[in-house]
């Protein structure tokens, strides 16, 4: 069986979220839910001014033409999404019967992250364990974690640093658990 990941499939420009609603709708119709997990069109609110000086907040789609899907790529979902009205087709796929390419982690996760989505998995170490640093001004140093925030994926530790306990606050993939 195939590996679950990110695709990019594209539409036609202004109607992502028509494409999004269709692949929805046949998703469910069709059983897919198994191999089809998530479909997104990401959004971001901008504020806009106006002429008259008032300001008003807008819905703005970063990625104009693409609807990004987190599925399986079997035959059955590969087919139905590429024919779902308003597609036409997976970016990374050479055409000819090819399957697409999946996103990377770190290509999505900026994305994901924009639309309030995790990739994460949970952070292994607890309040009171030891930890090496691995980036930043603490590089190499050893510290002890303070506390840990899963929702943004901050670690804040506790440095020895010129005999004080300073507090840093990291990524947590700028610590290793010792």
């Amino acid at each position: 069986m195939e590996e679950r990941a990110w695709y990019v499939v594209q539409t036609y420009s202004g109607m992502e979220s028509a494409a999004q609603r269709n692949l929805i709708s046949r998703i469910d119709s069709m059983g897919m839910q198994d191999v089809i997990f998530n479909v997104l069109v990401p959004e971001v609110t901008e504020i806009e001014k106006k002429k008259n000086g008032e300001t008003k907040e807008v819905k703005v789609k970063p990625y104009p033409g693409y609807v990004f899907i987190d599925m399986i790529v079997t035959d059955d979902s590969w087919f139905m999404v590429r024919n779902t009205p308003m597609v036409t087709g997976f970016l990374g796929s050479s055409g000819g019967g090819a399957k697409p390419v999946p996103l990377q982690d770190d290509e999505i996760a900026p994305i994901l992250k924009m639309c309030g989505i995790s990739l994460a998995k949970n952070f292994a170490g607890k309040v009171g364990d030891t930890v090496r640093i691995t980036a930043g001004n603490f590089s190499g140093q050893e510290a002890v974690i303070d506390s840990i925030d899963e929702q943004r994926e901050i670690v804040k530790v506790l440095v020895s640093f010129f005999g004080r306990q300073t507090v840093a606050e990291l990524n947590f993939n700028e610590v290793v658990i010792l």
